[in-house]
């Protein structure tokens, strides 16, 4: 009695063996033309939306840089600073001159005072009295411009330490310290964190329809989809590439990106000639989805190939391809299955 059933387990389990070792069959879908329609892809560029390069405004050598890319400053903070003897010697001048020209205002008013008693008692001329007016009225202008002249001066001196306009990160520095800055040089580049958007380059022949689209979405690198707080399109178009910018501000979940990398946009609900004519589409579960990889397998002769794909959001159980595939190929609806060793298309 034991050895038959033995034998029977034995057969049972030669038999599991043989139906796992046969290739799973995989049921596959022909890629069909779209019937969604109305939908856009298009690439983005994350920006700050306020964005400030800190220029030097009077000359000299960087004496100190105190920050570095990467920091995230106060409003006020200091920044770099700059050599400011040559602007100390410019105040100490205008202060000069703001006292000499005080000392000349007050001696230009004493002689046309003098003058003009003197007129009463008719020992000066009105011409006399009136050359002692016209002198003092020069020296309170003399008096005027050296005043501003100071506070010029002063205004240059408090340049030479530069701050923080607002609370921002540090992009970028553009000197070192021991380097020459003259007015006008680049030091640092800051932005402000908390306020991205996306910026799109959309041709101008479709602005018109962009700007009519009923529902947009952010797409980020790490797979999350956003949707635009406000969306503005440029009035005009670079001459050059003859496109429109597209400026989509982004929510603060887009604080985790960094300013630069690209995303991308879909514009849905656009006018019908607003696509460029009918798309390949697919069942949504066919799609196969690791990380950034987006793919399908591809029924072929050999059997299943895993190519990558770009698809645009699911609508209504089904996507649609803007790359990767052609209609008429066939994919398979199960992609866990259909990549295991040994996969066929089930027939």
């Amino acid at each position: 009695m034991k050895p038959i059933s033995a034998l029977l387990v034995a057969l049972m389990l030669t038999a599991g063996l043989a139906r796992a070792a046969e290739p799973a069959a995989v049921p596959t879908v022909a890629v069909a033309s779209s019937s969604l329609g109305g939908v856009a892809d298009f690439d983005a560029v994350l920006q700050p939306v306020r964005l400030a390069t800190i220029t030097a405004q009077v000359g000299g050598n960087v004496l100190a840089l105190r920050v570095k890319a990467g920091d995230t400053v106060k409003r006020g903070q200091p920044l770099v600073r700059i050599d400011a003897r040559e602007s100390a010697a410019a105040v100490a001048r205008s202060d000069a001159a703001v006292t000499q020209a005080e000392a000349e205002a007050r001696n230009a008013e004493v002689a046309f005072n003098r003058n003009r008693d003197l007129l009463k008692n008719g020992f000066v001329s009105q011409a006399a009295v009136d050359n002692a007016e016209t002198q003092f009225k020069a020296a309170r202008a003399g008096l005027d411009q050296a005043r501003a002249a100071r506070s010029q001066a002063s205004v240059a001196q408090g340049n030479a330490e530069v701050v923080a306009p607002y609370d921002a990160v540090v992009s970028a520095t553009h000197v070192e310290a021991g380097d020459l800055a003259l007015p006008g040089r680049a030091l640092v580049t800051l932005y402000e964190p908390g306020r991205m958007r996306a910026v799109v380059q959309v041709p101008a022949s479709r602005a018109a329809a962009v700007a009519a689209a009923k529902d947009v979405t952010v797409q980020l690198p790490d797979g999350r989809s956003l949707k635009p707080t406000a969306r503005e399109l440029l009035p005009a178009a670079d001459p050059v590439s003859q496109t429109v910018e597209w400026r989509l501000d982004l929510p603060a979940e887009a604080n985790t990106v960094r300013p630069g990398q690209t995303l991308r946009v879909l514009a849905a609900g656009l006018p019908a000639q607003a696509t460029a004519g009918a798309r390949p589409s697919i069942p949504a579960e066919a799609v196969l989805r690791r990380g950034e990889l987006t793919a399908v397998y591809v029924a072929t002769p050999q059997g299943f190939a895993l190519r990558a794909v770009r698809v645009g959001p699911a609508a209504a159980g089904r996507v649609e391809v803007f790359a990767g595939l052609a209609a008429g190929e066939r994919v398979a609806t199960d992609p866990v299955r259909a990549g295991l060793q040994g996969a066929r298309a089930a027939q």
